[in-house]
Protein backbone atom coordinates (compact mmCIF):
# COMPACT_ATOMS: atom_id res chain seq x y z
CA UNK A 1 0.00 0.00 0.00
CA UNK A 2 1.38 3.37 -1.04
CA UNK A 3 2.26 5.76 1.75
CA UNK A 4 0.21 8.92 1.12
CA UNK A 5 1.19 10.75 4.30
CA UNK A 6 2.47 14.28 3.64
CA UNK A 7 6.19 14.87 3.41
CA UNK A 8 7.12 17.31 6.12
CA UNK A 9 9.79 19.87 5.42
CA UNK A 10 12.47 20.14 8.09
CA UNK A 11 11.86 22.93 10.55
CA UNK A 12 14.69 25.44 10.53
CA UNK A 13 14.92 27.27 13.83
CA UNK A 14 16.05 30.85 13.33
CA UNK A 15 19.31 31.76 15.03
CA UNK A 16 18.68 33.98 18.06
CA UNK A 17 21.44 36.32 16.87
CA UNK A 18 22.86 37.00 13.41
CA UNK A 19 26.41 35.95 12.74
CA UNK A 20 27.50 39.58 12.44
CA UNK A 21 26.68 42.80 14.30
CA UNK A 22 27.65 46.22 12.91
CA UNK A 23 30.00 47.98 15.34
CA UNK A 24 28.75 51.50 16.14
CA UNK A 25 26.67 51.15 13.01
CA UNK A 26 28.50 50.60 9.74
CA UNK A 27 31.45 52.51 11.13
CA UNK A 28 33.85 51.54 8.34
CA UNK A 29 31.71 53.52 5.91
CA UNK A 30 29.91 56.16 7.99
CA UNK A 31 30.58 58.23 11.13
CA UNK A 32 30.28 55.94 14.14
CA UNK A 33 27.27 55.92 16.45
CA UNK A 34 25.16 58.11 14.15
CA UNK A 35 21.79 57.71 12.50
CA UNK A 36 23.66 57.70 9.18
CA UNK A 37 25.80 54.75 10.30
CA UNK A 38 22.74 52.72 11.26
CA UNK A 39 20.99 53.52 7.99
CA UNK A 40 24.14 52.47 6.13
CA UNK A 41 24.22 49.19 8.08
CA UNK A 42 20.62 48.51 7.15
CA UNK A 43 21.27 49.22 3.47
CA UNK A 44 23.91 46.49 3.28
CA UNK A 45 21.69 43.96 5.03
CA UNK A 46 22.80 44.12 8.66
CA UNK A 47 20.15 42.92 11.09
CA UNK A 48 21.78 44.17 14.30
CA UNK A 49 23.96 47.09 15.35
CA UNK A 50 26.10 47.75 18.41
CA UNK A 51 25.91 51.30 19.80
CA UNK A 52 27.13 53.20 22.87
CA UNK A 53 24.95 55.30 25.16
CA UNK A 54 25.93 57.86 27.79
CA UNK A 55 24.54 61.07 29.26
CA UNK A 56 24.95 64.72 28.40
CA UNK A 57 25.43 67.13 31.26
CA UNK A 58 21.69 67.81 31.31
CA UNK A 59 20.91 64.10 31.66
CA UNK A 60 19.88 63.41 28.06
CA UNK A 61 20.93 59.93 26.88
CA UNK A 62 22.85 60.17 23.60
CA UNK A 63 24.57 57.72 21.30
CA UNK A 64 28.26 58.45 21.83
CA UNK A 65 31.41 56.57 22.74
CA UNK A 66 34.09 58.97 23.96
CA UNK A 67 34.27 61.00 27.14
CA UNK A 68 34.75 64.07 24.94
CA UNK A 69 33.74 65.25 21.48
CA UNK A 70 37.09 66.13 19.91
CA UNK A 71 37.68 62.91 17.94
CA UNK A 72 34.27 62.71 16.29
CA UNK A 73 33.04 66.28 15.89
CA UNK A 74 34.04 69.78 14.81
CA UNK A 75 34.56 70.91 18.41
CA UNK A 76 36.19 69.83 21.66
CA UNK A 77 35.25 69.47 25.31
CA UNK A 78 33.67 66.96 27.66
CA UNK A 79 30.30 65.40 26.95
CA UNK A 80 29.33 66.03 30.56
CA UNK A 81 29.64 69.78 29.96
CA UNK A 82 27.12 69.85 27.11
CA UNK A 83 23.36 70.28 27.17
CA UNK A 84 21.20 69.03 24.32
CA UNK A 85 21.16 72.32 22.43
CA UNK A 86 24.96 72.54 22.43
CA UNK A 87 25.33 68.88 21.50
CA UNK A 88 22.94 69.28 18.58
CA UNK A 89 24.97 72.23 17.29
CA UNK A 90 27.97 69.97 16.69
CA UNK A 91 28.78 68.59 13.25
CA UNK A 92 29.53 64.93 13.93
CA UNK A 93 29.89 63.82 10.31
CA UNK A 94 32.49 65.94 8.52
CA UNK A 95 35.40 64.49 10.52
CA UNK A 96 34.67 61.21 8.73
CA UNK A 97 33.84 62.52 5.27
CA UNK A 98 32.43 65.62 3.61
CA UNK A 99 29.56 63.38 2.46
CA UNK A 100 28.30 63.43 6.06
CA UNK A 101 28.60 67.16 6.66
CA UNK A 102 25.87 68.36 9.01
CA UNK A 103 25.23 64.98 10.67
CA UNK A 104 24.04 65.59 14.23
CA UNK A 105 24.55 63.68 17.46
CA UNK A 106 21.70 61.22 17.94
CA UNK A 107 19.71 61.05 21.12
CA UNK A 108 18.81 57.60 22.37
CA UNK A 109 15.15 58.37 21.67
CA UNK A 110 15.91 59.24 18.05
CA UNK A 111 17.98 56.11 17.59
CA UNK A 112 15.34 53.83 19.07
CA UNK A 113 12.76 55.32 16.74
CA UNK A 114 14.99 54.62 13.75
CA UNK A 115 15.74 51.06 14.85
CA UNK A 116 12.04 50.34 15.12
CA UNK A 117 11.42 51.87 11.73
CA UNK A 118 14.10 49.60 10.24
CA UNK A 119 13.16 46.57 12.39
CA UNK A 120 16.74 46.12 13.56
CA UNK A 121 18.21 44.59 16.70
CA UNK A 122 20.38 46.51 19.14
CA UNK A 123 23.33 45.67 21.36
CA UNK A 124 23.36 48.78 23.54
CA UNK A 125 26.54 49.33 25.51
CA UNK A 126 26.16 51.32 28.72
CA UNK A 127 29.29 53.44 28.41
CA UNK A 128 30.43 54.63 31.84
CA UNK A 129 33.44 56.82 31.25
CA UNK A 130 35.64 58.11 34.08
CA UNK A 131 33.78 60.30 36.53
CA UNK A 132 30.32 59.42 35.23
CA UNK A 133 27.46 57.93 37.25
CA UNK A 134 26.48 54.37 36.28
CA UNK A 135 23.18 54.47 38.16
CA UNK A 136 22.13 57.74 36.54
CA UNK A 137 22.86 56.32 33.09
CA UNK A 138 20.82 53.19 33.75
CA UNK A 139 17.92 55.17 35.21
CA UNK A 140 17.81 57.46 32.18
CA UNK A 141 18.49 55.03 29.35
CA UNK A 142 17.15 51.64 30.31
CA UNK A 143 13.41 52.27 30.84
CA UNK A 144 13.26 54.13 27.52
CA UNK A 145 15.04 51.30 25.72
CA UNK A 146 12.97 48.53 27.28
CA UNK A 147 9.83 50.43 26.38
CA UNK A 148 10.88 50.76 22.76
CA UNK A 149 12.34 47.39 21.79
CA UNK A 150 11.15 43.82 22.35
CA UNK A 151 13.47 41.55 24.31
CA UNK A 152 14.41 39.48 21.28
CA UNK A 153 15.82 42.57 19.55
CA UNK A 154 17.87 43.86 22.47
CA UNK A 155 21.02 43.08 24.44
CA UNK A 156 22.26 45.59 27.01
CA UNK A 157 25.97 45.24 27.75
CA UNK A 158 28.71 47.00 29.68
CA UNK A 159 32.25 46.70 31.00
CA UNK A 160 31.05 48.45 34.14
CA UNK A 161 29.88 46.09 36.89
CA UNK A 162 27.87 48.79 38.65
CA UNK A 163 25.95 49.55 35.47
CA UNK A 164 25.14 45.89 34.95
CA UNK A 165 24.08 45.48 38.58
CA UNK A 166 21.86 48.56 38.36
CA UNK A 167 20.32 47.31 35.12
CA UNK A 168 19.47 43.93 36.62
CA UNK A 169 18.05 45.68 39.68
CA UNK A 170 15.80 47.80 37.49
CA UNK A 171 14.60 44.79 35.48
CA UNK A 172 15.00 41.51 37.39
CA UNK A 173 13.38 39.41 34.65
CA UNK A 174 16.23 37.90 32.62
CA UNK A 175 13.81 37.09 29.81
CA UNK A 176 12.79 40.73 29.53
CA UNK A 177 16.30 42.16 29.84
CA UNK A 178 19.13 40.22 28.24
CA UNK A 179 22.40 41.40 29.77
CA UNK A 180 25.82 41.04 28.18
CA UNK A 181 29.05 41.22 30.18
CA UNK A 182 31.88 42.91 28.31
CA UNK A 183 35.43 41.73 28.87
CA UNK A 184 38.74 42.34 27.20
CA UNK A 185 39.58 38.90 28.55
CA UNK A 186 37.17 36.94 30.77
CA UNK A 187 38.24 36.90 34.40
CA UNK A 188 38.53 33.72 36.42
CA UNK A 189 35.29 34.77 38.09
CA UNK A 190 33.36 35.14 34.83
CA UNK A 191 30.95 32.31 35.62
CA UNK A 192 30.11 33.67 39.07
CA UNK A 193 29.52 37.13 37.59
CA UNK A 194 27.34 35.72 34.84
CA UNK A 195 25.24 33.72 37.28
CA UNK A 196 24.88 36.64 39.67
CA UNK A 197 23.64 38.92 36.92
CA UNK A 198 21.61 36.21 35.17
CA UNK A 199 23.50 37.22 32.06
CA UNK A 200 22.54 36.24 28.54
CA UNK A 201 25.89 36.71 26.84
CA UNK A 202 29.59 37.41 27.20
CA UNK A 203 31.28 39.84 24.81
CA UNK A 204 35.03 39.32 24.50
CA UNK A 205 37.94 40.83 22.57
CA UNK A 206 38.46 38.19 19.89
CA UNK A 207 42.23 38.61 19.99
CA UNK A 208 42.34 37.60 23.66
CA UNK A 209 39.87 34.72 23.60
CA UNK A 210 41.22 31.20 24.11
CA UNK A 211 39.49 28.06 22.88
CA UNK A 212 39.21 26.52 26.36
CA UNK A 213 37.45 29.58 27.76
CA UNK A 214 35.17 29.88 24.73
CA UNK A 215 34.02 26.30 25.11
CA UNK A 216 33.48 26.79 28.86
CA UNK A 217 31.23 29.76 28.13
CA UNK A 218 29.22 27.84 25.55
CA UNK A 219 28.98 24.71 27.70
CA UNK A 220 27.56 26.87 30.50
CA UNK A 221 24.76 28.00 28.18
CA UNK A 222 25.74 31.59 27.40
CA UNK A 223 25.87 33.36 24.06
CA UNK A 224 29.35 34.38 22.99
CA UNK A 225 30.01 37.54 20.99
CA UNK A 226 33.45 38.71 19.90
CA UNK A 227 34.57 42.26 19.16
CA UNK A 228 35.91 44.03 17.05
CA UNK A 229 37.04 41.86 14.13
CA UNK A 230 37.60 43.05 10.59
CA UNK A 231 39.68 40.18 9.24
CA UNK A 232 37.37 37.23 8.47
CA UNK A 233 40.23 34.92 7.53
CA UNK A 234 42.06 35.43 10.83
CA UNK A 235 38.77 35.14 12.71
CA UNK A 236 37.78 31.86 11.03
CA UNK A 237 39.50 29.68 13.65
CA UNK A 238 37.08 31.00 16.33
CA UNK A 239 33.83 29.89 14.74
CA UNK A 240 34.31 26.18 15.62
CA UNK A 241 34.71 27.22 19.27
CA UNK A 242 31.02 28.10 19.35
CA UNK A 243 31.12 31.86 18.79
CA UNK A 244 27.61 33.12 18.10
CA UNK A 245 28.34 36.54 16.58
CA UNK A 246 31.19 38.76 15.54
CA UNK A 247 30.97 42.53 16.04
CA UNK A 248 32.65 44.22 13.08
CA UNK A 249 33.14 47.69 11.63
CA UNK A 250 32.28 46.17 8.25
CA UNK A 251 30.15 43.02 8.48
CA UNK A 252 30.05 42.65 4.69
CA UNK A 253 33.66 41.42 4.88
CA UNK A 254 32.34 38.26 6.55
CA UNK A 255 29.68 37.50 3.96
CA UNK A 256 31.54 34.53 2.46
CA UNK A 257 33.34 33.53 5.64
CA UNK A 258 30.51 32.38 7.89
CA UNK A 259 30.25 28.91 9.40
CA UNK A 260 26.89 27.94 7.89
CA UNK A 261 26.45 28.70 4.21
CA UNK A 262 22.68 28.14 4.43
CA UNK A 263 22.31 31.06 6.86
CA UNK A 264 24.79 33.56 5.46
CA UNK A 265 22.97 36.70 6.49
CA UNK A 266 25.11 39.53 7.74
Amino acid sequence: MQDTSPILSPVITPRPLPYTVAHRGLSAHAPENTLAAVKAAHRVGCQWVELDVQLLGDGTPVIWHDNGVRRCSDSRGKLAKLNLAKAKALDVGTWFSADFQGERMATLAEMLELLNELDMGLNLELKVNRGRDAQALVDAALPMTLGALPAERLIVSSFNSQALKAARGLEPDAQRLRLGILYEKPTRQWHEEAERLEAYSLHVDWRRLKEKRAREIKDAGYRLLCYTANDPVAFARLWPWGVDSVISDDPSLFEHHLPDSSQQRI
